[in-house]
């Protein structure tokens, strides 16, 4: 009796240990990989970074370079790794604008990517062209809010569903119901955008109860305001994870909403998003996120992408790398307040107009263009397009005092608005002939502290001409989202027009930071920030 005891007691203690062995190898990882905003950059570029030290450049990115970087991670995890894009991939540059999108279906096949969005920007060739190129990734396409105006159909399947290592993996697509408002409205012509909570719950519920969904992401491309938001709203119950884009911002540590947690990978394909979830019994036990900065010298390009990519490129690289002046200054952007590369364009646009201030929207796009020691850079025609993403004509008009007051107040609230929904952008609008002090701490129509346009105090019942750029689609009288200017003109010449003609006229030039907009709570060199999640751009 005591040896069969025994006996069973080692059978049993056997069983013990076999179980936990078996708990213990029940864990698998799942890796997404994630780029977005690459705004058509396809071969490595100057990038900026913050360092201790300040702002510093370096080279990064370039999709070759990407697809080494994430062949590289799925050889570690083969059966568990996932490549995505969430949005704004092609438009961006010359070659993009001149082929209307349709150097990019053979690019996209050759990175492999497993799942795409469309972002913003990828509605400017129109509806009909924005699905050919899409359609030609032959890849998953998804977007859960976009629709044919006229027939109501979808235009994207709402979400997609794969498996990895016996674990159900869903995804669910959103892209910014505001896109006819943030982009020309006659781009998204034939398009109606709905509400991201018009479905969210009830996409949510049939993935995961209907079609047993394990982990559950939500890429969207809404902006990290917005995200964020989403992320606090009891409506994404049941999401593991924003998978978020559109504001370029770098978050290198998720930030944690009320029910899920927020990503953004950069932009420009200067980063890839790597997010390892540990997963147990169909659930996330735990997780790691890391921003990989994708170092040109250390991921070397993959040969058959740059093959693509050069094959692609060829027929505009002639055309691009015209030169039509220099700086002996740095060019970047990521500054929200003011940055040189704005300066400059405003400035042109002012000296070409002849008006008492010009403004632009103040683009994303474009990566420092940064002189050599001691000498200059050359500004080619590949920049202005970068810089300069659309070449639609200049407008002029007759604005009072009155209307660039209330205007500029509302432009400010749009990027530093307390409340997160109320933010539009992220930047502040640019400008030249016009300074502007404020204080971005205080309550929306309170924070304009001064604004002065040709060096003289603004007068609110004076008239002054204001000169932007016109938007295919908007109302005559709209100017730069400033509403019912009057006499408004439209010219004969564009936005690269001015430009071209400044830069003819000039040779070479230094823009530098030169205080025409100050947020005297923020200093000189603000970068984006959130309180939530302790968010700061580096």
């Amino acid at each position: 009796m005591k040896n069969i005891l025994m006996t069973a007691g080692i059978t049993l203690l056997t069983l013990s240990v076999t179980n936990k062995a078996t708990a213990q190898t029940n864990e698998e990882t799942i890796t997404i990989l994630q780029t977005a905003d690459i705004h058509a950059y396809l071969n490595p570029h100057n990038e900026l970074f913050l360092e201790e030290d300040g702002i510093v450049f370096r080279k990064a990115g370039g999709l070759a370079h990407i697809k080494t970087l994430a062949d590289s991670i799925k050889a570690q995890n083969p059966e568990g790794t996932l490549l995505i894009d969430g949005g704004d991939l092609i438009q961006g540059s010359g070659a993009s604008m001149r082929s209307q999108g349709k150097i990019f279906p053979p690019i996209v096949r050759a990175m492999e990517y497993d799942l795409l969005i469309p972002g913003n920007w990828e509605v400017i060739y129109g509806k009909d062209l924005m699905l050919e190129v899409m359609k030609g990734y032959n890849t998953q396409v998804i977007a859960a809010n976009m629709f044919d105006s006229e027939t109501e159909e979808s235009l994207f399947p709402p979400y997609w569903i794969t498996e990895k290592k016996g674990i159900k993996i869903g995804f669910i697509a959103y892209n910014d119901p505001e896109v006819p408002i943030r982009q020309n409205p006659g781009y998204s012509k034939g398009m109606r955008f709905t509400p991201v909570e018009e479905n969210l719950k009830e996409l949510i519920a049939q993935l995961k109860t209907e079609k047993g969904v394990d982990i559950l992401f939500l890429t969207t491309h809404l902006g990290i305001s917005k995200q964020v938001l989403l992320a606090d709203h009891p409506a994404v119950e049941g999401v593991d994870f924003i998978l978020g884009n559109d504001t370029h911002e770098r978050i290198r540590k998720p930030i944690e909403g009320n029910y899920a947690k927020v990503v953004e990978p950069g932009a420009f394909g200067s980063f890839l998003g790597r997010l390892d979830l540990k997963v147990k019994d169909k659930k996330i036990v735990d997780y790691s996120y890391e921003l990989i900065e994708v170092d040109p010298e250390k991921y070397k390009a993959d040969a058959t992408v740059q093959r693509v990519i050069d094959t692609q490129l060829e027929p505009y690289r002639a055309e691009m790398e015209t030169v039509l002046g220099y700086t002996t200054a740095p060019l970047y952007r990521y500054l929200v307040v003011e940055n040189p590369m704005d300066n400059f364009i405003t400035d042109a646009l002012l000296w070409k107009t002849g008006a008492d201030f010009a403004t632009s929207n103040g683009f994303r796009f474009g990566v420092p263009i940064i002189p050599e020691a001691g000498g200059k850079a050359p500004i080619t025609k590949a920049d202005l397009w970068r810089m300069l993403p659309v070449d639609e004509h200049m407008k002029i008009g007759k604005v009072s005092g009155r209307q660039i007051h209330n205007w500029l107040e509302q432009e400010i609230n749009n990027a530093f608005a307390t409340n997160y929904s109320e933010r539009f952008g992220g930047w502040l609008v640019r400008f030249s002939g016009l300074t502007l002090v404020f204080d971005s701490s205080k309550a929306k129509g309170e924070r304009i502290e001064s604004i002065t346009i040709q060096g003289e105090p603004l007068k609110l019942d004076r008239i002054y001409t204001m000169a932007s750029c016109n938007r295919t689609g908007e109302p005559h009288t709209n100017m730069c989202r400033m509403k019912n200017a009057r006499d408004v003109e439209i010219q004969e010449y564009t936005l690269h027009d001015a430009v071209e003609a400044y830069l003819k006229e000039k040779g070479t030039i230094h823009p530098t930071l030169d205080s025409r907009a100050v947020a005297k709570d923020l200093g000189p060199q603000a970068f984006s920030q959130m309180k939530k999640g302790d968010y700061r751009f580096e």
